[in-house]
C-alpha cells in the first residue's frame, strides 16, 4: 500500500474483510528525498498509518525502505533506518534503487542530471542496514528482507524458493512446471476472454531445464539459507556439484560463498557482488547439453 492512499476508514475497512499483513511503500523518513522520488506522501502519512493500523489490531505491518538514492547521504539513511526501526515493526524490506530504462530517473540519468551515491558508498549504506537491523533482533532471511521469527513473507519465500504458482486475476502471473504465463491485465479484457474461452492469458513463456536451474540458483542465492543441495537433486536429477562445482570453488576462495553438507550460501561479504556472483551461475549452452545428453 502507498502511505498516502491509506487512511482510517480504508485500514477498517481492510480489517473488517479480514487482512492481516500490510506492507507499505515508505521509501524514505526524509521529506525531501520523498519529494524528490515524486512520492505523494510525507512523512507524517507514515507515522498516522501506522498509529491507525496499530490501534485496529492490524499489527503484522511491513515497510519498504531505499537506498543509493540521488542526494542520500549515509547520514540521511541512518536516520530513515532508525526511525523506521522505532517502530518496532516484525518485518522491513530494503532495496537500492535500480534505474531501469524508459524512466524519469533513467531520462534524467542520461542527461547527467541525477547523480547516485558511489558504490562503495552504497555498499556503505547495506552494511550499515544490516548491522542495525541485527541489533534490533530482525534477522535478515534474504538479501534485501528482514523479520522477526514467524514474520517471513511467505508469499515472496514461494518465489525465492523457485515454487510453482497459480496466479488468478486481471494481471497476475502464474508458474507451472515447464512455462510461466501472464493473464490479460485490464480487467473488461481479462472478462470478456475469461467468458468466451476460460483462459484469459496475454502470453506464456516457455521454460526449459537450463533455465529452471539457474533460476533456482539465483533465486535461492538470495536468501540467507541458501540453495538446499537435497532440494535441488530431488527437482533436476543431479547434484549441484555436477553442474558447478569449479564456480562454487571459487566463489568460497573469494570468501563470497560458504558451503556445508546441505547448503550452498551468500557470505555478508558475498550479498556486496550479488549480481557478480549470480553471473557466474549462468550456464553454458554445450557444457549444459553434456551433462543433460
Amino acid at each position: 500500500a502507498n502511505p498516502g492512499d491509506l487512511n482510517e476508514d480504508k485500514i477498517k475497512l481492510l480489517r473488517m474483510y479480514g487482512v492481516n499483513r500490510i506492507s507499505m511503500g515508505v521509501q524514505s523518513f526524509d521529506n525531501q528525498l520523498l519529494e524528490d522520488l515524486g512520492r505523494l506522501h510525507r512523512v507524517k502519512d507514515v507515522e498516522e498509518n501506522i498509529n491507525h493500523l496499530i490501534k485496529h489490531g492490524l499489527t503484522n505491518i511491513s515497510i519498504d525502505l531505499m537506498y543509493g538514492l540521488p542526494n542520500q547521504t549515509i547520514e540521511i539513511f541512518n536516520d530513515s533506518i532508525e526511525k523506521a526501526l522505532s517502530f518496532d515493526l516484525p518485518h522491513y524490506s530494503t532495496y537500492s534503487l535500480q534505474i531501469e530504462p524508459k524512466t524519469v530517473f533513467y531520462q534524467r540519468h542520461q542527461k547527467g542530471k541525477l547523480h547516485k551515491p558511489p558504490e562503495e558508498v552504497e555498499a556503505s549504506m547495506f552494511e550499515l542496514l544490516i548491522e542495525k537491523m541485527k541489533q534490533h533482533g530482525k534477522f535478515q532471511y534474504e538479501v534485501s528482507n528482514f523479520a522477526e521469527p514467524g514474520y517471513e513473507s511467505k508469499h515472496n519465500l514461494t518465489y525465492w524458493d523457485n515454487n510453482y504458482y497459480y496466479g488468478f486475476g486481471a494481471g497476475a502471473s502464474g508458474y507451472l512446471p515447464g512455462k510461466r504465463h501472464i493473464n490479460l491485465r485490464p480487467f473488461p479484457a481479462y472478462v470478456k476472454e475469461a467468458n468466451a474461452s476460460g483462459q484469459p492469458i496475454l502470453h506464456i513463456d516457455e521454460v526449459g531445464k537450463k533455465e529452471q536451474i539457474e533460476e533456482e540458483m539465483f533465486l535461492g542465492l538470495r536468501k540467507r539459507t541458501g540453495v538446499n543441495k537435497n532440494v535441488f537433486k530431488q527437482k533436476y536429477n543431479v547434484t549441484i556439484d555436477q553442474i558447478y562445482q569449479e564456480q562454487i570453488q571459487d566463489l568460497i576462495a573469494r570468501s563470497w560463498l560458504e558451503e556445508t553438507s546441505d547448503y550452498v550460501r551468500m557470505t555478508e561479504k558475498g550479498q556486496l557482488f550479488g549480481n557478480e556472483v549470480f553471473q557466474r551461475f549462468l550456464l553454458d549452452d554445450q557444457e549444459f547439453n553434456k551433462l543433460f545428453k
